[in-house]
């Protein structure tokens, strides 16, 4: 299954979870992530079920001043 991963493509196995997807792209927390422009909660990371084509946004807190 394709998804896009702040805007590249990736390939995961059906039924992947946003934690299989963290896990592949070695993300570093702190982090938010949204689906399809939805803000998902950390709390349902594993559990959030992909889907084909789906938009995935993983973001970075900016600090500074």
């Amino acid at each position: 299954m394709r998804v896009i991963a702040n805007q590249i493509p990736r390939e995961l196995p059906s039924n992947s979870r946003i934690t299989d997807l963290l896990a592949m792209i070695e993300a570093k927390p702190p982090y938010a992530v949204a689906v399809n422009l939805q803000f998902v909660p950390k709390t349902r990371h594993a559990e959030y079920v992909l889907h084909e084509n789906d938009q995935v946004e993983i973001i970075a807190p900016v600090t500074g001043g």
